[in-house]
């Protein structure tokens, strides 16, 4: 378990102000990657619901007596270290307050639809216009030109239309054949990535020259990069490639082996590997059978070779041929659920699971951020907000007066 930072520890983006207007997750993903890294994230979301994955449980929070809270592990998952502001932008009012905030801060992060954000004077080109060193990052299905520009972009649908899917699942003459989607939105955490290496780009290039920008990222063009090797096989060769289940398209042997008592995974990357792993099997003889001896003719021989380890593999039990094949330095793994992947050794030593505080519950459990950084450690400073918890605090720090704050909470424009 990973505890809180000490407050002393220096921060790679403190003094950095973000304005999140995004909701779900890739831009949500994007700021609590910004936020962990020190940035001050100021999450604005609409009073009463604020960010739909609020909603999207259960699972729920549970609180001190093990009851059901209305906080999703959804919005718990991708919204720590962000201040909640819950401001209604469809009131001028509310508009005039984000307007103050945009020039207040560094950065601007939004996934609205194309055009939304112009019927409240927000829309990227009015802001950077007002603020020139503002950095301003829009996140989009599609995008914010060609012919799908209007169109709400989902996680699915993309993984879809990019290709993933087409790549994903089982091969289609085997039982369970046809497209699978990715088991977590990998389109929306790719893309909340890459705009968050586009955003500190942005800021080097602000810092160099005082000059914001506007970044437009597309989940569908993220999908697109995302397909990398297949991709690229696909233009070297003209092949479009296909499922290959739990094989790899270039590398043999690289997939899923049973066992005598449960499953592996074998992942052979080099003609030495392979050769380990025959001496292992007690068939040397693979190695240097000229169909098997490297990995293209292991590749063009697949058909024979895997089921002729299929047969070696399931002959002995699962431990020992992990201990055997680890000890030789041949990659290998167990197939872990997602509770014995947090319970291993490794997860437990790397701090996999932080613990924070959090107003409905003394002991909120998050996973914690990958980013080790010897000089300036990634901080755990606050819990994913409550709705509007911090909505005065952010007024009172931007300048506005009790009297307005009073106001504009009685007429309900924050909450």
């Amino acid at each position: 378990m990973q505890e809180l930072s000490p407050p002393q520890a220096p921060q790679a983006l403190a003094g950095v102000r973000v304005l999140d207007l995004s909701r779900v997750l890739a831009g949500p993903w994007c700021t609590q990657t910004l936020a962990d890294l020190g940035a001050d994230v100021i999450k604005i979301e609409r009073p009463g619901s604020g960010d739909d994955t609020r909603a999207w449980g259960p699972p729920y929070l549970k609180d001190a007596d093990g009851q059901d809270t209305s906080e999703a592990a959804y919005f718990l998952g991708a919204n720590r270290n962000k201040r909640s502001l819950a401001v209604d932008l469809s009131r001028p009012e509310g508009q005039a307050i984000v307007r103050k905030l945009a020039g207040q801060v560094d950065v601007l992060v939004e996934n609205f639809k194309v055009g939304d954000l112009a019927r409240y004077g927000l829309d990227a080109q009015s802001l950077l216009a007002e603020h020139p060193g503002l950095v301003i990052c829009s996140i989009t299905g599609f995008g914010q030109t060609g012919p799908y520009a209007d169109r709400a972009g989902y996680d699915y649908a993309v993984q879809g239309m990019g290709g993933l899917m087409s790549v994903t699942g089982e091969r289609d003459d085997l039982p369970g054949g046809g497209p699978q989607k990715v088991g977590v939105a990998v389109a929306d955490l790719f893309t909340g990535m890459y705009a968050t290496v586009a955003i500190l780009a942005a800021l080097r290039h602000r810092d160099a020259t005082g000059q914001g920008q506007i970044i437009d990222m597309a989940l569908f063009d993220t999908q697109l990069a995302m397909l990398a090797n297949l991709g690229s096989n696909y233009l070297c060769n003209g092949k479009t490639p296909g499922r290959m289940g739990n094989a790899h398209q270039n590398i043999v042997p690289y997939q899923v082996f049973e066992t005598r008592d449960g499953h592996l995974i074998l992942a052979v990357g080099n003609d030495r590997q392979f050769a380990k792993f025959c001496d292992i099997a007690g068939r040397p003889d693979w190695a240097a059978d000229p169909r098997f001896a490297t990995n293209a003719e292991r590749v063009r021989n697949r058909a024979v070779l895997v089921p002729l380890l299929e047969d070696a593999v399931r002959q002995r039990p699962r431990a020992d041929w992990l201990a055997a094949l680890e000890a030789a330095k041949v990659p290998c793994g167990s197939i872990n659920s997602i509770g014995e992947a947090l319970a291993d050794p490794q997860a437990q030593a790397r701090g996999a699971v932080v613990n924070l505080p959090h107003p409905l519950t003394p002991d909120l459990r998050l996973i914690a951020s990958p980013m080790k950084l010897s000089a300036t450690p990634v901080q755990y400073r606050h819990a994913p907000p409550l709705l509007g918890q911090h909505s005065e605090d952010l007024l009172r720090e931007a300048g506005c007066s009790m009297e307005e704050i009073t106001n504009w909470r009685q007429a309900g424009v924050i909450m």
